[in-house]
């Protein structure tokens, strides 16, 4: 597969606002993933994290799925040569970059595709969406963390029933348990990415970045850890701010508070 061709498949778009919108673009193949499109995301990935201009990553696919996972007519050139480099690797680039990540998913999110929609920090679902592992089905090892993290954020027995039957999660489904935050119409998706995508770009930008690290570093720590954790790097941050720091935090919070308070809840 000749660059230009990959570069086709994994598009990038950029805002002035701040937002990027990375999209998956293999719609005839329901956005299934060859080695050369996987390395291609990571390398996307780890260059949006470091673009200063860039606040907040939308990851999307194309046509009727998120991403179906790994293309299975290139399954040994993916799982025997695997992608065991951190920098080609796209869901090790997910978790190391430190920009909210915000997944609309606008139909299929299967295995790989799962595995993916599970490193975004947050999940918008299109009704009809649906989150599927078929690692046992076809006899594929996972090895991006479905195995582990699904069952921490719906619960054990869930996670093994989905995962050992191999049956669909609907959005809505996935919405009761906690997957997904939001539910929308079809067509709606990226409208709604986008308007959480603009929420959070309205906070202060380094407290976003110290508040998903510190939740997502939390999250591999049993919870007196994290909650040490929590404590150390609010100390560091508090220590490291000057006294013009916080006259400017405590004249932004006065502007805030004699505002006329929204009617709207």
């Amino acid at each position: 597969m000749d660059q230009t061709r990959t570069e086709n498949l994994i598009s990038v778009t950029r805002d002035r606002n701040g937002i990027a919108m990375v999209t998956i673009n293999r719609p005839k193949s329901l956005n299934s993933l060859t080695k050369p499109m996987m390395v291609r995301l990571a390398l996307q990935i780890n260059a949006l994290g470091k673009d200063e201009s860039v606040r907040v990553i939308i990851l999307t696919g194309s046509g009727r799925a998120f991403c179906s996972g790994v293309d299975l007519t290139a399954a040994e050139e993916v799982f025997k040569g695997d992608v065991k480099d951190v920098e080609t690797d796209p869901v090790a680039q997910m978790e190391l970059c430190k920009k909210p990540i915000i997944g609309a998913i606008n139909g299929f999110a299967v295995t790989a595709g799962f595995e993916i929609a599970l490193a975004c920090d947050i999940l918008i679902a299109a009704k009809g969406a649906k989150f599927m592992d078929t690692h046992s089905r076809f006899g594929i090892f996972p090895s991006w963390g479905l195995s582990q993290k699904l069952s921490r954020i719906i619960g054990a027995n869930r996670a093994r029933e989905a995962s050992l039957t191999a049956t669909p999660i609907s959005a809505e489904q996935a919405e009761r348990w906690g997957l997904v935050n939001h539910v929308v119409e079809e067509g709606e998706v990226l409208r709604k990415a986008q308007e959480v995508a603009e929420a959070i770009m309205k906070n202060n930008q380094d407290m976003v970045l110290r508040y998903k690290a510190v939740v997502n570093d939390g999250l591999k720590l049993d919870l007196g850890h994290a909650l040490s954790l929590e404590k150390e790097r609010a100390h560091e941050y508090y220590s490291g701010m000057s006294k013009d720091h916080f006259q400017k935090m405590q004249k932004f919070i006065a502007g805030r508070s004699s505002k006329k308070p929204s009617s709207k809840l």
